[in-house]
């Protein structure tokens, strides 16, 4: 049986090959702000190490509170490492560049990922972490 954090693995990777990712925190919200219906999850992902980052701290507060005034689902996840490996884009030639994986909006999803068991996995635990008063259900990525 699939974990819901290899459920998130699956959901992010067929997105990203179908370019229906907007990746970053800037990117993500001004996604947000031009096209709020356009999105149908959305991940923040934090290590141990960017606790202590005020600014992105406040940036995933106002992220969070916009996904929940418009009922965007929202994960908090950990293992920056492993989703860099996971969107690992193998086509691009400058590899230096390192992205900022910090916020992920699946978006301009195709009817093929809207009609996805695992997109409809992971609204559900989202739904029932909320009807646990867990508002920013975490999942913790495995190493690869």
């Amino acid at each position: 049986m699939e974990t819901i954090s290899q459920t998130l693995e699956h959901v992010l990777v067929t997105a990203h090959h179908q370019n229906c990712l907007t990746v970053g925190v800037y990117e993500s919200a001004k996604f947000l702000n031009e096209d709020p219906d356009g999105a149908v999850l959305c991940v923040l992902a934090l290590d141990e190490e960017d606790e202590d980052d005020a600014a992105l701290q406040i940036h995933f507060k106002l992220l969070q509170a916009f996904c929940y005034d418009n009922y965007l689902d929202i994960l908090r996840v950990t293992g920056m490492r492993q989703l860099a490996q996971l969107l690992e884009d193998t086509n691009t030639s400058n590899r230096n560049e390192s992205r900022d994986l910090h916020c992920i909006l699946v978006t301009n999803p195709s009817e093929q990922i809207l009609q996805c068991q695992a997109l409809q996995q992971l609204a559900k635990f989202c739904e029932e972490s909320r009807h646990r008063y867990e508002w920013l259900p975490h999942l913790e990525l495995q190493d690869r």
